[in-house]
């Protein structure tokens, strides 16, 4: 690792930014007395700031995004090559790896055949949810335009897409919403809703069912779940669960669109989370792992069954799908996702994502039976949370300011962390870890490591 850059004078640089920079998800006055934190190296697994600090990016660049880990030379080749070849034309035309990565994609998920580019997982989403109501309005007469969304799951940051958000605090000061998005209760089988029930994953899918059956089966179009619940808790869909989802889908001719943008894309061990539960969507979301953060790219996949709604009636001016993404015609973005894909297939990153994945599980298991302040772990591959609870037997969730004293605490220590923050009121209480792909087994151990040494120092020495 080369600090000469840390040799030279930033100060400049944090000026400009103090000045000039409206940072996501922060309160901006705190930076009237204290700098920003500046992120202006990454290799591997960690991250280096302004001031030339190591850090053990435990969260893949804070939002679950960069797969494959810092500094890959053949992903920015790859898009150099490309850029300077042919960088852009709008997606009415094609390009070759546009092309190539299409069928690289389609080549991992079985039953799917169409894929749709744009630049992020809103827009993905958002190009879902105008399939569906345009779907509905060619084919059903505009009745089946209802969109159904689920408490906790989250789609986006658009005004649509937080239509479809299952998280108050996300959706708060933003409204009034799009209309005709109607939501279904969450499958936390840890905040169990429904008291003893013998199998619990069936009883919450089909709490599913009766907000069908109250809005009116004619008036559905489309179910939108995230597969693994991620800044809503990190939650994983309890044993039966999916099985009766699709169960309920199919008996209501009903869309299933499947958010994989954060856990596609080798994520949780598979090339997608529904690959788990032999799922078989409708339409699959995906954005943040497609290309590691190298390029901006996120893709909207269906079947052939959903694509050829949009060319039934060829006569029809109005009858495709009359959408465009403006950036979803920039050629970085599949150059890039080709060379993603090849790196986790070359360095079996499936593979150590599941090796690894089992061992974060292990740790942060050891960390529950020492600390009582952990009241549940879950998650699958290398994609966990651990809830904070201040009593065990009533689940009281800790104070979440106490939650993020934690990821300062690893942050001092240099592991950076996350926690489910601004979502649920009085819920905002779940450790979050996403570490890229390569991660090791030191990696790992340096991680839960410096959330021990956290919740010690947070809430004492427990057990």
């Amino acid at each position: 690792m080369s600090t000469t850059q840390f040799e030279n004078d930033l100060s400049d640089v944090v000026a400009s930014d103090k000045a000039h920079v409206w940072h996501h998800l922060m309160q901006h006055k705190m930076f009237e007395t204290v700098d920003p934190k500046i992120i202006v190296e990454g290799k591997g697994m960690r991250v280096w700031d302004i001031t030339g600090k190591e850090h053990l990016d435990a969260v893949s660049g804070g939002v679950w995004t960069v797969n494959v880990g810092y500094g890959r030379d053949t992903i920015a080749d790859a898009v150099r090559d490309q850029l300077v070849k042919m960088n852009y034309f709008a997606g009415a035309l094609g390009s070759v790896p546009g092309a190539r990565f299409s069928e690289r994609l389609i080549s991992k998920m079985p039953g799917m055949t169409r894929v749709y580019y744009s630049n992020s997982g809103s827009e993905a989403n958002e190009k879902a949810f105008k399939m569906v109501r345009q779907i509905s309005a060619q084919h059903h007469g505009g009745k089946k335009s209802k969109i159904l969304y689920r408490e906790r799951d989250y789609h986006g940051t658009t005004i649509t897409a937080l239509s479809a958000a299952g998280q108050p605090q996300r959706q708060a000061h933003y409204g009034p919403f799009t209309p005709g998005f109607v939501d279904v209760p969450h499958c936390l089988e840890y905040r169990n809703q429904y008291g003893v029930v013998e199998n619990y994953g069936e009883r919450a899918a089909d709490a599913i069912e009766e907000v069908i059956l109250r809005e009116g089966p004619d008036t559905i179009g489309g179910l939108c779940l995230e597969t693994i619940t991620a800044g809503g808790g990190v939650i994983t869909p309890p044993k039966g669960y999916w099985e009766r989802v699709q169960e309920i889908c199919t008996k209501y001719g009903i869309l299933l669109i499947l958010d994989e943008v954060v856990c596609g894309v080798g994520r949780t061990g598979e090339w997608f989370g529904y690959q788990h539960y032999g799922i078989k969507p409708d339409i699959v979301t995906m954005a943040k792992g497609v290309a590691s953060g190298y390029a901006a790219i996120s893709c909207t996949v269906t079947t052939e069954a959903v694509f050829d709604l949009f060319k039934a009636d060829a006569s029809d001016p109005m009858s495709y799908f009359r959408d465009i993404s403006t950036f979803g015609g920039c050629t970085s973005g599949p150059a890039a996702a080709l060379e993603n894909m090849r790196i986790i297939e070359d360095e079996d990153l499936l593979a150590n994502t599941t090796a690894m994945g089992a061992r974060l599980e292990q740790n942060l298991l050891a960390l529950k039976d020492k600390h009582p302040v952990i009241g549940d772990v879950r998650g699958k591959g290398l994609f966990w949370g651990a809830e904070l609870v201040a009593d065990r037997e009533t689940k009281e969730p800790v104070d979440e300011i106490k939650g993020q004293a934690v990821v300062g605490h690893c942050n001092a220590e240099g592991v950076l962390i996350g926690v489910t923050n601004r979502s649920i009121p009085g819920y905002n209480n779940t450790l979050c870890l996403s570490p890229a792909l390569i991660a090791t087994k030191s990696d790992i151990d340096q991680i839960t490591g410096a959330i021990d040494n956290a919740l010690t120092a947070v809430f004492g020495s427990g057990k």
